[in-house]
């Protein structure tokens, strides 16, 4: 018997809304492919980088209202 993905979709949006994210997160998964250790590394060190200049006072965090109204304001500004 050939399944046709019309018929896995609708098999899957069936599923309850916790089954759901689990199979998307395994379908994203699965295009990702290998870890990259070099990359995993890199970002990490990003991580650690940013959250020092924080933690020392080298830059400071604004409220997520403030972030979320900046970033839609460049979008805009984007689409004009």
């Amino acid at each position: 018997m050939i399944v046709t993905t019309a018929q896995i979709a609708a098999a899957a949006l069936a599923l309850p809304k916790e089954d759901r994210l689990e199979l998307a997160d395994r379908l994203l998964e699965s295009l990702d492919g290998p870890p990259d250790d070099d990359v995993e590394r890199a970002w990490a060190d990003e991580i650690d980088r940013r959250l020092e200049e924080v933690r020392s006072g080298k830059v400071a965090t604004i409220p997520w209202e403030e972030a979320r109204k900046r970033i839609f304001e460049d979008t805009d500004a984007d689409d004009s």
